[in-house]
């Protein structure tokens, strides 16, 4: 059987649990990322069991169904809060809210540009505002400084693929995390930018990432207190809350994660203020938009 990038495949050593993209092929060894979920791993070619299109078709199936459930239990939460925001917004009345958002603008580094586009596309969906960037993890500290400045963002996801390695060291061995370190780095070097917790909202990790690492490096939300895999999309459903969140309202961890489609083991941070702004009068040709997208 030949293998090539690009080719779905999954490991037979792992009982074939998670679906993997090739990378990159070097002799014998093929570098693997999860085709949904944000591991990074590594295995030699005999190991390999090549997806075929009838498991492609069923796997690409399930995946759909998996994550439009979570979009339609966001959509209906964004859509409840949008009926708060227009009562609070004329006090009661039932005029027609006169009243513009400016929503959360988000800065998403991801190191795998296939993710990148998905995590965008749904951000675009959601109606997020969203200046995307693919950047390999190793430089994102160099980079993410000149990004801030130029984007000025509200919001900040780093995130691309990791994975702990326990042949290299403990849990809490910053060693044995494939680029945890580089995530923490980043997410220091955005400190110096903007200190503020409430001014800038960084989650940052990905699979298997040192979520309390992350978290002392000065993320407000991480990955994974429980060393699993956490899927594509996770990021963009706790960036979209916190864009759609009113700044005076707080969000608690638990119901930030309610509608991600990993939970509570691979997500988790400090409780935050949102970010959304209301403003008045709205006007036809207000460039901001006063509509939960479909």
């Amino acid at each position: 059987m030949e293998l090539k990038v690009g080719d779905l495949v999954a490991r037979y050593s792992y009982d074939c649990d998670i679906v993997f993209r090739i990378t990159a092929i070097d002799q014998n060894k093929a570098e693997l990322a999860g085709e949904e979920l944000r591991l990074a791993a590594d295995a030699p070619l005999e190991d390999l069991k090549k997806v075929d299109d009838e498991e492609r078709r069923t796997h690409e199936k399930n995946a759909r169904e998996k994550e439009e459930c979570s979009y339609r239990l966001f959509r209906q939460e964004a859509r409840l809060m949008k009926e708060r925001n227009e009562h609070e917004a004329t006090e009661g009345y039932k005029e027609k809210a006169s009243y513009f958002e400016m929503r959360g603008r988000v800065l998403h580094l991801d190191g795998d540009p296939y993710y990148l586009a998905k995590c965008t596309a749904l951000y675009e969906r959601l109606g997020i505002p969203v200046y995307g960037v693919h950047i390999p993890e190793k430089e994102m500290p160099d980079q993410i400084a000149s990004l801030l400045h130029m984007v000025r963002p509200d919001i900040l996801v780093i995130t691309g693929h990791d994975a702990f390695i326990p042949s290299r060291g403990a849990e809490n061995d910053l060693k044995a995390y494939r680029h945890s370190k580089v995530f923490g780095q980043t997410v220091r070097e955005a400190r110096k930018v903007v200190p503020q917790l409430d001014q800038l909202i960084i989650f940052a990790g990905a699979c298997q990432s040192y979520f309390e690492w992350l978290l002392k490096a000065g993320s407000n939300f991480a990955s994974s207190p429980e060393r699993v895999n956490i899927h594509a999309l996770d990021p963009v459903y706790i960036a979209a809350k916190v864009s759609l969140t009113p700044f005076m309202d707080r969000i608690g961890v638990l119901q930030l994660i309610r509608h991600t489609l990993t939970g509570q083991e691979g997500l988790g941070g400090l409780e935050t203020k949102g970010v959304l702004r209301k403003g008045l009068p709205w006007k036809e040709d207000h460039s901001f938009s006063n509509e939960i997208d479909e």
